[in-house]
């Protein structure tokens, strides 16, 4: 019985043995080094049965030893484990990024390779007498590297870079301190925030390292040709073993202080290509969606109306201009306001970015609002997309009446009038007569013009201080400026005068059409209480707000109410005295 269960147990070990998948790995004894130093590379198969191993080229590289080949074989644990090992010294022959090829061997008739590795070779170093010297252990344990999502965007497309700093398990990093930051020169960017860079585990160059992600950004090339992207350089505290034990056994670490930089990375933007390119596309590159809203499409005169433009999706949002909505003369329309609501993710831009325009129609009618169309080129499809918006109505139910337009260049007919004096007969004699003339020296008009100097200059002289008082006279001028002022918004409504509704319309407008002109906003609208606010932040005196208002309320009452044309000129008087007041403050 005993017998039996010791043959099972084989039997099973032998089957895990051979059911173990074969795999092919290499490992360089370093991946950093100088120009004029040697590394080792091992290959190893952990399974029997392997032949016609294949070493790669080894291109810029001398192979100064091997190869050389052990085969090892344990049973720990119960456990059974095999490895049979091709190793190589080489030595760089130049100074660079250089790749090591992919190695094979066959196995079971399948073929299996290694993955290639990277090794950077740099300026030659003073190869330490000590394996364990600090500073050589501190260069060959911690890289600083730049990853690259996309080496060949489109033009406006997006990619990242990371930066990315490796640290093997041999040392401990105990302070960092970026000393010169990466430029993107021909990129705009956007750097993504990076919360409490936890520590993740990888491999470099086939290796198993700890890594942080230092920074990462989203770039985003705004021309074509080779954009360089500078390395990024950093200080960092490092502890690393001596190779000697204290007294307990313990391993002796060292500090050191050692400045890393990344490898320069070039990017080569791709131009966007010019087959089906649209004669309106503006630049837009990702994959959107647009549209185009009106607010109100029923209203009176003077009532506004909204329209939107927005562009949603994922892309470049912010690096395009939106289509221009154009709208008939009757509809007036004021300068767009841009909204972004736009968050840079590790996937991206994504949001919306939008236009709203304030359209107010100044006479009765139905009026066409012409459709809007939006191209942007897709980078995954390589093609261009258009879409249009349908055409919009604004419907003007209550307000003037447009009048037809005359033609002033129209030429008017007129019968022709004979006045019997049109033609006259050719004088066949003249009949000259003598002109006598008056000498000027000591005529009357010599002595005026003689006299007229020392009229004219005191006279000129009194207008010139009158002047001067007036120029320095800052207040006086400042409240007539605002008396003019007062008096060419109100122009309207003076015009108005005996007419209610009309007066009070043009009023209104008025008042707020000063503001418009003065503090550059559109309050046709916002609340009292909101322009009350922005008087405030103004520095406007109370007094003068609350006339404001007051006069802003009464316009808008007053069209509903008994209204004489006495009480209309004293609201005139009012609204001209309050724009005056606030222009002398504002």
């Amino acid at each position: 019985m005993k017998s039996k269960l010791i043959f099972i147990f084989l039997f099973l070990v032998t089957v895990s043995v051979v059911a173990q998948e074969a795999t092919l790995t290499a490992k360089v004894s370093k991946n950093k080094l100088g120009v004029n130093q040697r590394l080792r590379i091992e290959f190893t198969i952990n399974k029997q049965g392997g032949d016609h191993f294949s070493p790669p080229n080894f291109t810029n590289f001398k192979v100064v030893g091997g190869p050389s080949q052990s085969v090892s074989q344990s049973w720990i644990n119960g456990k059974s484990s095999f490895a049979q090992s091709y190793t190589y010294i080489i030595k760089p022959n130049r100074k660079g990024e250089l790749t090591i090829g992919t190695a094979s061997i066959k196995i079971d008739g399948k073929t299996i390779k290694t993955d290639p590795i990277k090794i950077i070779v740099l300026d030659a170093v003073e190869i330490p007498k000590d394996p364990n010297d600090p500073n050589y252990i501190a260069q060959q344990n911690i890289h600083l590297v730049a990853e690259i999502s996309k080496s060949r965007p489109y033009v406006g497309e997006g990619i990242y870079v990371e930066y990315r700093l490796y640290v093997s398990e041999n040392v401990s990093v105990y302070d960092t301190g970026v000393t010169e930051a990466p430029q993107y020169n021909g990129f705009w960017n956007q750097a993504i925030k990076i919360k409490n860079f936890p520590v993740k585990m990888g491999k470099y160059n086939g290796d198993d390292y700890r890594y942080i992600v230092l920074q990462k950004a989203l770039l985003i090339p705004t021309k074509t040709g080779n954009l360089t992207i500078d390395p990024m350089k950093m200080d960092i505290v490092i502890g690393v073993p001596t190779g000697r034990a204290d007294f307990f056994g313990n391993v002796i670490t060292k500090n050191v202080k050692k400045e890393f930089a990344s490898a320069k990375k070039i990017i080569s933007p791709r131009s966007l290509p010019l087959e089906g390119k649209p004669t309106n596309f503006a630049g837009a590159v990702g994959d959107f969606n647009f549209d185009v809203t009106l607010s109100k499409g029923v209203l009176k005169a003077n009532e506004s109306s909204q329209i939107k433009v927005a562009v949603s999706g994922d892309g470049n949002l912010k690096l395009f201009e939106l289509p221009e909505v154009t709208t008939p003369v009757e509809l007036e329309k004021y300068q767009p306001e841009r909204k972004e609501k736009v968050q840079v993710s590790p996937n991206g831009i994504s949001g919306t970015v939008s236009d709203l325009y304030t359209v107010v129609p100044q006479y009765k009618g139905k009026y066409k609002i012409p459709n809007v169309s939006f191209s942007y080129f897709n980078p995954d499809e390589k093609k261009y997309h258009t879409i249009t918006t349908d055409d919009f109505y604004v419907d003007v139910l209550e307000g003037k009446e447009l009048k037809p337009a005359v033609d002033t260049n129209a030429t008017q007919k007129h019968d022709v009038v004979s006045t019997g004096k049109n033609f006259r007969y050719i004088e066949t004699k003249s009949s000259l007569e003598r002109i006598d003339t008056d000498d000027f020296f000591k005529s009357n008009l010599f002595y005026i013009l003689l006299l007229l100097p020392l009229i004219t200059i005191p006279i000129g002289i009194f207008i010139a201080k009158k002047n001067e008082e007036r120029s320095n006279d800052l207040i006086g001028n400042k409240l007539r400026k605002a008396e003019r002022l007062a008096k060419k918004y109100l122009s309207e409504a003076q015009k108005q005068l005996g007419k209610k509704e009309a007066f009070y319309e043009a009023l209104e407008r008025a008042l707020h059409n000063y503001l418009k002109a003065k503090l550059g906003i559109e309050t046709a609208d916002i609340s009292t209480e909101k322009i009350t606010e922005i008087l405030e932040n103004k520095k406007i005196e109370p007094t003068t707000i609350d006339q404001f208002i007051e006069v802003l309320k009464h316009s808008d009452m007053a069209r509903y109410s008994q209204i004489t044309n006495t009480e209309m000129e004293a609201e005139f008087e009012r609204a001209k005295q309050v724009i005056v007041q606030l222009d002398k403050q504002l």
